[in-house]
C-alpha cells in the first residue's frame, strides 16, 4: 500500500492514504523462550488478559498498535510474536480477507492437531481464498438458511428444560447454577435445531454434553486458565505440551458415529449438490466441528454473559423487559423469530452481550503483503506475513465509537436513530465480520451468525415471559462467568390477576 510524504521545510513525514503519521510500531519481543514466558504468566496469573494489553498501551503512550508476545509461548508455539491491533479502527484490518491470510491461525499462535478432527482441517482453520473452503460454506450456509424455521422451537425446549432444573436446585437449595443446566442442554438444542432426530443425550445418555466439552479442552487447553490449582501446575499441565488426542480419541468416535447418522440428510444433499466437492468423510469431520466448536461452545460461552447482564440490570430493566415482551406476546402465547423482531429493548441487550463479551474475544491473520494499518491517531508499517492479532472486546469497547464504551448500556441500540444503529451495528464484530454484514463463501463471517442473535432474543424474551424478575450471582472466569441463581420471581398468570410465586 503505497503511502503520501509531507514536507515541512528539510522534513518530510511519511504519510498514510488517509494523511495519518506512519510510526514505528512500539513495543517489542524481548529475550527469544524467556520473555514469552513471563507474558505468558503475566496474560494468565498476574495481570489477566485486559489489564496485560491496557498496561502496555499505557507503556508506549497510549499507542493501540503494538508489539507483543501472545500466548501460550514456550513449547506450545513456534513464534509468539504478533503486532497486536486494540482498537476499533486497526481491528477491522482483521476483518478484511483481501489483506489477511487466515489459513491455520484460529487458535493464534499454535495449531492443534488434525488428529482431533478425523485428520482433516476444519472449515475454521481454512483461508477465505482457499477453494476448499467455498465448498465447505456453502454446506454451512445451506445448512443455516434450511434451518433457521427450527431454531425457535427446538430452542424453547431447550431452555424450558434448563429452566426446570434451574427452578429444581433452586427449590432444594435456594441456589441453582446456570452454566451446568446450559452446558447440559444446549448440545440438544445445537443438534436438533440443525438435524433434527433423537438428541446426543438420549442416543449417547447423559455423558454427551460432557464428551463434547472433553474434546473442546483437547483443542483449546493451551488458552485456558484458572481451571487447575495451583496456577504453576495449571501452566505445567495445559500451557506447555499439547495433551495427546489418544486420550480422547474414543469420545470423538462416538460423537462422529451419532453425527454421523443424525447428519445424513444434510451429507446425502451436499453429495448431491455439489458432487465430488468435498469427501463424504471430511464434510462429516467438519459438521461435528460446526456442530459442538463454532455452535455450542458459542452458546455455552454466550449465553451466560446474557443472563450475567440481565441480572445485574436489576429490577427496573427487568420491569422495562416483562413490559415489552407481554405486549407482543400475551399470556399463554409462544415467542416466536417475528415475535421478538418486534422487541427493540430485547433486541438491544443482546446486541449490546455480544458487543462488551463477544463469545470470541480474538482475532489472528498473516498480512498478505506489506500493508500499512491505521488506528485513530497514527498509522503503521506491517511486513508481509507478520501475525495480526486482535483482541476483540477493547475494540468493541472503543469510547472513540461507543460512548461509555466501557459500560454495558441496555437501551443503547434502541434509543437511537436507524442510522445512528447501523454505523455502531458495523462496529459490532463478534462473529468476524460486522453485524450489518453476511455470510459468503469468499468471507470467514460465521454463517450461524443470525441463529445467535436470535437465539439470544428469544432467551430474554422467555425469561420475561416467565419471570417477573430474578437475582443471580456471578463469579467472573476467563471464558465464561459461572451465574447462579438466588431468587426467580414468577410472572402472574395474566394481567395481574393470577398469584405470583418465587422459586
Amino acid at each position: 500500500m503505497a503511502s503520501k510524504r509531507a514536507s515541512s521545510g528539510d522534513e518530510q513525514q511519511k504519510l498514510s492514504p488517509s494523511g495519518l503519521p506512519v510510526r514505528q510500531i512500539p513495543g517489542g519481543y524481548g529475550v527469544p523462550f524467556f520473555s514469552p514466558l513471563r507474558d505468558r504468566l503475566d496474560y494468565y496469573y498476574f495481570q489477566g488478559a485486559e489489564e496485560y494489553f491496557r498496561s502496555r498501551i499505557a507503556r508506549h503512550g497510549g499507542a493501540t498498535v503494538l508489539r507483543v508476545n501472545m500466548p501460550p509461548g514456550p513449547f506450545l508455539s513456534g513464534d509468539s510474536r504478533v503486532v497486536a491491533l486494540l482498537d476499533a479502527r486497526s481491528f477491522r484490518v482483521l476483518l478484511d480477507d483481501s489483506r489477511v491470510d487466515k489459513a491455520g491461525t484460529l487458535d493464534g499462535t499454535y495449531m492443534p492437531s488434525l488428529a482431533l478432527f478425523g485428520g482433516h482441517r476444519p472449515l475454521a482453520f481454512l483461508d477465505g481464498a482457499d477453494p476448499r473452503h467455498a465448498a465447505l460454506k456453502r454446506v454451512a450456509i445451506r445448512l443455516a438458511a434450511a434451518r433457521m424455521c427450527h431454531v425457535a422451537p427446538a430452542f424453547g425446549a431447550a431452555l424450558a428444560a434448563t429452566l426446570e432444573g434451574v427452578e429444581a436446585d433452586l427449590a432444594a437449595s435456594g441456589a441453582a447454577e446456570f452454566n451446568r443446566h446450559n452446558m447440559r442442554h444446549m448440545l440438544d438444542f445445537t443438534c436438533a435445531a440443525l438435524f433434527g432426530g433423537a438428541p446426543p443425550n438420549k442416543v449417547l445418555g447423559d455423558g454427551a454434553a460432557a464428551k463434547a466439552y472433553k474434546w473442546l479442552a483437547f483443542q483449546l487447553h493451551p488458552l485456558a486458565s484458572r481451571a487447575i490449582k495451583p496456577w504453576p501446575l495449571e501452566d505445567l499441565l495445559l500451557h506447555t505440551f499439547c495433551l495427546p488426542p489418544l486420550l480422547v480419541r474414543r469420545d470423538y468416535a462416538e460423537l462422529t458415529a451419532y453425527f454421523a447418522d443424525a447428519a445424513a440428510g444434510v451429507l446425502d444433499d451436499a453429495e448431491k449438490a455439489d458432487p465430488g466437492a468435498i469427501p463424504r468423510d471430511e464434510l462429516l469431520h467438519n459438521l461435528v466441528f460446526l456442530t459442538i466448536f463454532n455452535a455450542y461452545g458459542g452458546y455455552k460461552i454466550f449465553l451466560p454473559h446474557l443472563v450475567k447482564w440481565l441480572a445485574r440490570g436489576g429490577p427496573e430493566l427487568h420491569a422495562r423487559l416483562a413490559g415489552e415482551v407481554r405486549a407482543v406476546v400475551p399470556a399463554g402465547g409462544t415467542i416466536t423469530l417475528a415475535a421478538v423482531e418486534r422487541m427493540p429493548l430485547v433486541k438491544s441487550v443482546v446486541w449490546e452481550t455480544l458487543r462488551v463479551n463477544p463469545p470470541v474475544e480474538f482475532q489472528y491473520g498473516r498480512a498478505r503483503e506489506d500493508t500499512v494499518v491505521e488506528s485513530h491517531d497514527a498509522a503503521y508499517e506491517v511486513r508481509r506475513g507478520e501475525m495480526l492479532f486482535g483482541y476483540q472486546p477493547l475494540a468493541t469497547r472503543d469510547e472513540r465509537v461507543f460512548r461509555r464504551g466501557r459500560e454495558f448500556v441496555p437501551d443503547r441500540f434502541a434509543a437511537c436513530s436507524d442510522d445512528e444503529r447501523r454505523r455502531l451495528l458495523g462496529h459490532v464484530v463478534w462473529s468476524n465480520g460486522p453485524e450489518t454484514g453476511e455470510a459468503a463463501e469468499g468471507n470467514k463471517q460465521c454463517p450461524g451468525k443470525d441463529a445467535v442473535v436470535a437465539v439470544g432474543r428469544l432467551m430474554v424474551a422467555e425469561l420475561f415471559r416467565r419471570y417477573d424478575t430474578f437475582a443471580a450471582s456471578v463469579e467472573e472466569n476467563p471464558v465464561e462467568p459461572v451465574v447462579t441463581f438466588t431468587l426467580l420471581t414468577k410472572a402472574a398468570v395474566a394481567a395481574g390477576h393470577g398469584d405470583g410465586g418465587k422459586a
